[in-house]
């Protein structure tokens, strides 16, 4: 047998004598291989629930054509009868008012009901065939009393000819603001007086070639009149598999794959879905960083205190390159089986995890297979922990027979670093602080039309892996000056306190080596509670700004309120807080190349969303006569900031105005937010154009009721739009879509936490020589295991007080560079609470390994090799 396989043996006899240490050391690798795995199930996740909740065009949909002026129904038919063409449907919408009540209507949707493509679905009669017949949606029927075999009259196209319908069917559907109804395509085109279609959905038939029924698709689209479609051949593709790049043919009309489709639309709605996106890659790679930090800690740990067993196989002729190999290989194999183990978890939590958050009301979407993903990250796990291992096992191998041979702690009890190894903690700093400086440098202005984050987010997680490379490095420098600020508290406890602030920093490189696990979590939990609530607060600016109030209710026309409509609305008892306001759309600010401005008064002080409003500049608390608030991009085009005056311009009048604030986005779509004496100076008209009122009640038949109770205070010369309702949709789409991106952080957190459980358990079980010490010169066992602990949860401080030094420079970054002009808030009351949570961790990992520690019989422990 070769002296390489004697080395390998020995190495794997040890594990085996040892399946507690060699469990620990596996669990951490199966915990990140959990994670990195995990996270692109989470990437899935996010991107499907993000496709599909704000975007409208179907999954089964593998082709799309769209047009500058529609598509023609002939195209449709046309894409119908093609080969590889399982179902083609045509896609339009209107709005059509009743014939007998202009303040009220109809949007009219096309959707063929039944089938794969169909986003409605039938809950109560039937379906649309036929022209004249439309199903309306359950919010519909509650809002503006329509029912199954109910008729209505709608103007159409032409409104001195009324077309009736019956209502045929009740449907659930993605669209439902409660003036919703859906019919067949061809009459939805023809209710609106054309033949054009907004696109047209393809799905393909099991076989087909996408690429030849697209390019198919072009010819018929482009066609002049008539044709019969030309020939398709089926290939080998699946249905579903993406075709090539967009084409454009004659007047606009674009043939597109649905996974294109689909992402349009969704940047449409959601700017932020790119971003989002982004920030998803972003904790994939802090997620590969934490498997090597903790697989790293974790061996350096392992193989400091298996001195004794190394040295021995030194002794015997063990070559250093030898066992250098033994133990990369050993740590090989442990991360190719934990690798596995990891894998298989995170893809049954995976798939387990969103039908249970869809049972609670959540729209999650579940992930797919990602089969390559999954031997990636097992093999992934191996070349990782191999890399981990290369630089303890370096270390392992160097030390002298008769040095290791002296102690188990000697090595764990080294204060100092050699020079070599501090030079490279500078180095790693400085490369920390230049990228973080360079991402700061380069951070987004006002403008972000352009601006990708994607690669200031991926620049700061090298920085971070570097700032954290170098607290590895630097770390046991580090350990003592910090310890003797957060250990002061308990020397002050008298000599258990003292023996465990000794305990820490005598052994220097073991607390260092635990501490930053520890500083990896508290920066990952703290970067998640700045990340959240900095968006939660951006959120809660822009739902204020697109919904301030529960319904909104304006003029039609430029005209302003009926007489008295203000005071019957303040009578209507399923409302409350109504406040009115006056709209002028014909301003202008000097310097500002913009048109169509629109002026206000509504006074944000009184709506209820009043808190949730900011400021991207100045104080929106300044604002009142003579000063303005400025839509942020209008001040950007004028030039000016708060404190500045502007001229504002309407007709023949203009005021000069101190700007007091600029926010990214301002209610019922007005550009500037004006005192009322300044709208007056103006010469804008006395007399409300519109008001905003919250609903009594939360529940959908108190908004129904209030609907009822205004379309009967209004009449036809007023438009009713319940804002709540878009509120409520997007609150909960973006809702669902935080908490992926918080249960993919998460999971990275879970690699800390079981680090420092894993590395605090080790320092503990591993030190049964020095408990035996303290046992034997009269320390009871009680006393040794409550010291144990202390100094665990001191290790658990130490790493926090390290941790939050990164963390809050990195969350500010991190915020900054998503170019949202979101603010950075910092919980501090969460974040106190997270350094006590981790010092409780802790103190818990260390619990149980001191209690075991604590009932060794002193003889037994000072016996005992290590």
């Amino acid at each position: 047998m070769s002296r390489r396989a004697v080395l390998l043996r020995a190495q794997l006899v040890e594990a085996a004598r040892r399946p507690a240490r060699t469990l620990l050391m596996g669990l951490a690798v199966i915990v990140a291989a959990f994670v990195v795995f995990g996270t692109v199930l989470a990437y899935q996740v996010t991107e499907r629930t993000v496709l599909a909740g704000f975007s409208g065009t179907p999954a089964a949909a593998d082709l799309v054509v769209t047009g500058g002026d529609g598509v023609s129904l002939r195209t449709l038919d046309a894409a119908r009868r093609l080969p590889g063409v399982a179902e083609a449907v045509g896609r339009t919408d209107a709005f059509h008012e009743f014939a007998d009540d202009r303040g009220a209507g109809l949007s009219v949707y096309a959707d063929p009901g039944v089938g794969p493509l169909a986003t409605a679905r039938v809950v109560q009669g039937r379906y649309p065939a036929t022209a004249g017949e439309l199903a309306v949606t359950r919010r519909t029927v509650d809002r503006l009393g329509l029912a199954v075999g109910g008729t209505v009259r709608l103007a159409g196209a032409a409104p001195d000819r009324p077309v009736g319908l019956t209502v045929v069917g009740v449907v659930d559907a993605p669209d439902d603001s409660g003036e919703a109804a859906y019919t067949t395509d061809a009459f939805a085109a023809r209710l609106g007086g054309s033949d054009q279609l907004r696109q047209v959905e393809v799905r393909l038939a099991p076989g087909a070639d996408p690429d030849a029924v697209s390019a198919a698709l072009t010819r018929a689209a482009s066609a002049p009149g008539p044709s019969a479609p030309g020939p398709s051949a089926p290939g080998a593709s699946a249905p579903g598999a993406s075709a090539g790049p967009s084409e454009r043919v004659g007047d606009g009309v674009v043939v597109r794959t649905g996974a294109e489709a689909r992402r349009a639309e969704a940047d449409e709605v959601s700017g932020r879905v790119q971003d989002l996106f982004a920030l998803v890659t972003m904790f994939v790679a802090i997620a590969v960083v934490a498997a090597v930090l903790v697989a790293t800690s974790t061996f350096r740990i392992v193989f400091a205190q298996r001195m004794r067993q190394l040295a021995l196989l030194r002794a015997v002729g063990a070559p250093r390159a030898g066992l250098f190999g033994a133990l990369v290989v050993e740590g090989a194999g442990t991360g190719i089986v934990a690798g596995l183990a990891g894998v298989l978890a995170a893809y049954g939590v995976g798939h387990g995890l969103p039908p249970v958050l869809r049972a609670f009301g959540l729209a999650v979407a579940s992930p797919g297979h990602p089969i390559a993903a999954a031997v990636a990250v097992a093999l992934g796990a191996a070349l990782v922990t191999a890399l981990a291992v290369l630089a303890p096992a370096v270390t392992a191998a160097r030390v002298a027979p008769l040095e290791a041979l002296r102690t188990a702690s000697t090595t764990a009890g080294r204060r100092g670093i050699g020079w070599a190894r501090a030079g490279a903690g500078v180095l790693l700093a400085s490369g920390a602080v230049l990228a973080a400086l360079l991402v700061a440098s380069r951070l987004p202005g006002p403008d972000t039309e352009n601006y990708d984050p994607a690669g200031p987010l991926l620049a700061i997680v090298a920085s971070g892996a570097l700032a954290y490379a170098a607290l590895v490095a630097l770390g046991p420098l580090l350990v003592r000056p910090v310890l003797a600020v957060v250990g002061w508290p308990l020397r002050r406890l008298g000599p258990l306190g003292r023996l465990a602030v000794g305990g820490v920093g005598g052994a220097p490189r073991r607390a260092s080596a635990v501490s930053v696990v520890v500083a990896l979590g508290v920066t990952l939990v703290a970067g998640a509670l700045v990340g959240s609530a900095s968006l939660g607060t951006l959120l809660k600016r822009e739902l204020a700004g697109m919904a301030p109030a529960d319904v909104a209710v304006t003029a039609r026309g430029d005209g302003p309120l009926p007489a008295g409509l203000v005071q019957r609305v303040r009578g209507i008892g399923e409302l409350d807080r109504v406040v009115p306001y006056r709209s002028s759309p014909d301003v202008r600010v000097a310097g500002a190349e913009v048109d169509g401005l629109t002026a206000t008064d509504l006074d944000l002080r009184a709506l209820a969303t009043w808190a949730d409003f900011g400021a991207s500049a100045g104080r929106l608390t300044d604002a009142g006569p003579g000063r303005v608030v400025l839509l942020r991009f209008l001040a950007d085009e004028a030039g000016a900031r708060p404190g500045d005056e502007v001229t504002v311009t309407r007709g023949d009048r203009s005021v000069r105005l101190r700007v007091a604030a600029t926010m990214a986005n301002t209610p019922v779509g007005a550009g500037l937010l004006v005192d009322p004496a300044d709208l007056d100076r103006l010469g804008v008209p006395a007399g409300p154009t519109g008001l905003l009122a919250d609903v009594a009640g939360d529940d959908e038949q108190a908004r129904t009721a209030a609907v009822r109770a205004l379309r009967a205070a209004g009449g036809q010369q007023v438009g009713i739009v319940v804002t709540a309702d878009d509120r409520d949709e997007l609150d909960g789409q973006l809702g669902a879509l935080l908490g992926v991106l918080l249960g993919v952080l998460g999971l990275t957190v879970v690699v800390a936490v079981v680090g420092v459980g894993t590395t605090t358990a080790l320092s503990v079980v591993e030190r049964t020589r020095e408990s035996g010490l303290l046992r034997a010169v009269g320390m009871s066992r009680r006393r040794l295991g409550a010291m144990l602990t202390v100094e665990a949860g001191l290790y658990g401080v130490l790493g926090a007080a390290l941790g939050l030094l990164l963390a809050l420079p990195y969350s500010w970054l991190t915020v900054a560079a998503l170019g949202q002009d979101a603010p950075v808030e910092f919980p501090a009351g969460q974040l106190a609470g997270v350094v006590l949570a981790l010092a409780v961790a802790t103190a818990l990992a260390g619990l149980l390994p001191a209690r075991r520690a604590a009932r060794v019989s002193p003889v037994a422990a000072l016996g005992a090799g290590d």
